[in-house]
């Protein structure tokens, strides 16, 4: 290898990827046209119209009831979710029963088909005249149009973020843990819950996270089955639109700007909270 004379040039470092330059380019140009810019934006027009319109538009008691009415059924919604979907993901990865595909492809139908079919057919099916809505009505259980049928909208569009997080951590979980526990004595709630639940717990977090943060700006599928009653079974990004409606765009932005950043603040915490207890199970592994 000759060495480097005294006027000689250093070989400039060549990047695995190539047009590694030209792909960064392209991604911050995408993710700030598409992501920043919008977020920049509604976080900066509440306050076009200073901040005493701002502080106004949320002395708003309709607001205050949309907001505690979205947030309220999310989150019954996510811990409905959390069982059933954790047994879900346990049946497809540990037992693969007969038909387990058409199930499997079933889970990921709230991402595929479009939110307004599935509000459709959840009011169809739960209304006062629906399969099972004529059933509830009959035992005097209202579900369609009223919160209850809210938290059933939820729950069918965030079951398949819990088990799509639960998974790939079923999945890659060795068997020969649980078999040593099952020799050394450990009986089956014990180890569930000293050795599988703690590993899991990051991806039952993560998947909560995503799908409450879903469900409070869910729109489609919510507004034909909850009644959209004000101060009963109106949820808050229905009352964006009516905002909207009125000119008011004050009062839009308001509640805009609350919805984005509560869910910025949740996904955090739940990054922070999965971080936290990750690093806890490398020390004890480490110990």
């Amino acid at each position: 290898m000759k060495p480097l004379t005294a006027g000689a040039r250093r070989p400039s470092r060549r990047h695995t990827l190539p047009g590694f330059s030209l792909s960064l380019g392209l991604t911050l140009l995408w993710t700030g046209l598409i992501v920043v810019l919008p977020l920049i934006a509604l976080l900066l027009r509440p306050w076009h119209n200073g901040a005493g319109a701002m502080i106004h538009a949320l002395y708003d008691a309709r607001m205050h009831a949309a907001l505690q009415v979205s947030f309220t059924c999310a989150l019954l919604a996510v811990l409905i979710d959390l069982p059933i979907g954790l047994l879900l993901a346990w049946t497809l990865v540990r037992y693969r029963p007969p038909g387990h595909r058409v199930v499997d492809a079933m889970i990921d139908l709230p991402f595929a088909i479009p939110t307004a079919v599935t509000g459709i057919a959840l009011a169809t099916l739960y209304g006062p005249n629906g399969w099972i809505g004529s059933i509830s009505s009959h035992w005097g259980l209202k579900l369609a149009f009223s919160p209850a049928g809210i938290v059933i909208a939820l729950t069918f569009i965030g079951l398949p973020f819990i088990v799509r997080s639960i998974e790939p951590v079923l999945r890659s979980f060795p068997k020969d843990v649980e078999e040593a526990a099952f020799l050394l004595g450990a009986s089956g709630w014990q180890r569930f819950r000293l050795i599988l639940l703690p590993t899991l717990a990051p991806a039952l977090l993560s998947g909560a996270g995503l799908a409450f943060a879903r469900g409070i700006g869910e729109y489609g599928s919510v507004i034909f089955i909850a009644g959209n009653q004000p101060f009963h079974s109106e949820v808050a990004p229905l009352l964006i639109v009516m905002r909207l409606q009125e000119f008011n765009y004050d009062g839009a932005t308001s509640i805009a700007l609350i919805l984005l950043v509560t869910a910025l603040l949740c996904l955090v915490a739940v990054s922070r909270l999965r971080r936290s207890i990750s690093s806890g199970l490398v020390r004890e592994d480490g110990a």
